[in-house]
């Protein structure tokens, strides 16, 4: 399940839609120096000018190569300008620049092209969606991908749209599934050659998990990729039955690639129903599991399943690494990732050979984890219909899919936003039907009481799983980090500040208030010798959901540009 912020998830039929126009228009014309956005600007990575990819990187560092954010600047960040969005429900947003535009999407799929210097409106473009949408976790969208002249958005209703860049005018619409029967898509497209990989969302629905790849140029669909096996392919004995066809699994985050082994790594989220196994016993491969891909036909090469048999909904969702790394004397291509279950795991990223699997979060007893990677399970912390265990993490983490972490290779951290939060974990009737919510249960609030809900970030070794340093939030954290090679670290908190930390000792050098909860993806760049940082404002609900306090409380999105003053 997607992060929310709501105890008991609006799963009705019926979505009450902001009232905005359905198609684009031309606020101004662009001017713009720069070509189309070519292969080799999204394998370079960020640079001073431009932020290509959801995650930086190919490897998904977040990681902005901008020294001038550093300890002594970033006290001095000032608001550059903001714009707001005019929708409401989670901002969750990761920007794209290039060109001196700034691509920025907002929930109900509106998606806005601004002048990165002074946010002045290039074009807007609205998705006409229908009023009967299945979300389980609210409307929300990451952003954009962009190549040649192209950017890309998913939908709510499960379609790929393609617009050009400099226009906002549809260049094709692709559908990817019926929402009606439960599909949405909600992350950035992850752009690779001449590619747009983007899975779907919907698990809580019962739907079989996917993810695609699409011809930027035509939207012709190049392969797809299901999450779950069909009957006589290898996995499916690890359901029972024909459990199967209603497998969740969904692959609603965005994946890393490397380009040495020619690999494409993407995560799959928790099997249906949610919090009720007796019908699916079995591991129930490939949900909850890193897969790594052949790109060009979309065949895995390896897996590695984090949670076998979820029935706590710990989503195999978050967000992966690549690093080279030392192990035990011999140096290792890594892959790394902080998992939904609370334990920081290292792969061999050229086998899928399990490492080492530490805990990140400070609050963990659902399970151990033994020498080939498997959990061993406390048998106490398996839902039962009166729950009296308290399980640790609940679930929504440790770290979600929803934000992302960043990493510095130079120290050698990652740095992993966190939610501290346990819950009683409620096992119901299990039924499935076509378009309707197929849960098996429902998470309780128990984390009222003061100081056992609460958010951090952490400083994690890559290399070992040691934890460096904790930043510590009195409010459960669920926004992404960014950091620069200056040596900070960029993120935001649900009472609604910017925050930056130092990367070496997570002492806290700025704050800033931005009036709503923090759930998007900050981002730097810099434009004529000066560097900005871009974050976004604007939940759901309150944080203090968590905490047994106020739901469905709505905020509009507001996105803020910073910049250092001159002479920084």
């Amino acid at each position: 399940m997607e992060a929310t912020v709501e105890t008991a998830v609006d799963m009705g039929s019926e979505l009450a839609l902001p009232e905005i126009p359905t198609h684009w228009t031309n606020a101004r014309p662009i001017g713009h120096s720069r070509g189309p956005v070519a292969d080799a600007d999204l394998r370079a990575g960020p640079s001073a000018g431009q932020w290509l990819l959801y995650g930086g990187n190919y490897e998904n560092y977040r990681l902005s190569p901008l020294e001038t954010l550093n300890p002594a600047t970033a006290p001095t960040l000032q608001v550059a300008w903001a714009f707001p969005t005019g929708t409401s429900g989670q901002f969750e947003v990761s920007p794209v620049v290039y060109d001196g535009i700034m691509y920025a999407s907002s929930s109900y799929n509106r998606l806005f092209a601004l002048d990165a210097r002074t946010g002045e409106l290039y074009w807007r473009y609205d998705h006409a969606l229908p009023g009967d949408l299945r979300l389980c976790c609210g409307p929300m969208n990451r952003g954009v991908g962009i190549h040649g002249d192209t950017v890309l958005m998913a939908t709510l209703d499960a379609h790929l749209l393609a617009l050009n860049r400099l226009s906002g005018e549809i260049l094709w619409d692709a559908e990817i599934a019926d929402y009606q029967a439960g599909f949405s898509a909600t992350s950035a497209p992850f752009i690779l050659k001449n590619m747009a990989i983007i899975g779907i969302a919907g698990g809580e629905y019962g739907v079989r998990g996917f993810f695609d790849a699409y011809d930027v140029a035509t939207g012709k669909r190049l392969w797809r990729h299901y999450t779950v096996p069909a009957a006589g392919e290898p996995g499916v004995e690890t359901w029972a039955g024909t459990s199967y066809e209603n497998s969740g699994a969904p692959a609603w985050t965005s994946g890393a690639y490397d380009a040495e082994s020619d690999t494409l790594f993407w995560t799959t989220g928790n099997p249906s129903p949610d919090w009720n196994g007796d019908d699916r016993a079995g591991d129930n491969l490939y949900s909850n599991s890193l897969l790594a891909l052949d790109p060009q036909t979309g065949e895995r090469k390896w897996h590695f399943q984090f949670t076998p048999h979820d029935v706590w909904d710990y989503d195999g969702n978050t967000q992966v690494f690549l690093v080279d790394i030392e192990h035990e004397g011999q140096p290792v291509k890594a892959i790394v990732q902080a998992n939904r279950n609370g334990f920081f795991y290292i792969l061999d990223r050229n086998t899928g050979a399990f490492l080492r699997a530490t805990p990140y979060v400070e609050q963990l007893n659902w399970a151990s984890i033994d020498a080939t990677g498997r959990p061993v399970v406390n048998p106490s912390a398996v839902p039962l219909e009166e729950p009296e265990f308290r399980v640790c993490p609940g679930n929504m983490g440790g770290m979600n899919g929803a934000w992302s972490g960043a990493l510095d290779p130079e120290l050698g951290l990652a740095f992993i936003p966190a939610i501290e939060s346990c819950q009683h974990l409620q096992k119901g009737i299990s039924v499935y039907a076509d378009g309707q919510p197929f849960l098996g249960g429902t998470p309780l609030i128990t984390d009222a009481e003061e100081d056992t809900a609460y958010g951090h970030i952490s400083a994690i070794d890559v290399a070992t799983g040691e934890v460096r340093w904790r930043y510590r939030d009195h409010d459960p954290l669920g926004a992404g980090t960014l950091a620069a090679v200056g040596g900070i670290v960029i993120s935001g908190t649900q009472d609604g500040h910017a925050i930056a930390l130092n990367s070496a000792t997570g002492e806290l050098l700025w704050k800033f208030r931005v009036g709503g909860g923090v759930r998007s993806q900050p981002i730097a760049f810099e434009l004529d010798g000066t560097a900005y940082v871009a974050i976004g404002a604007g939940n759901w609900t309150s944080m203090a959901a968590y905490q047994g306090g106020t739901t469905n409380i709505p905020e509009g999105g507001n996105l803020f540009v910073f910049k250092l003053p001159a002479g920084s």
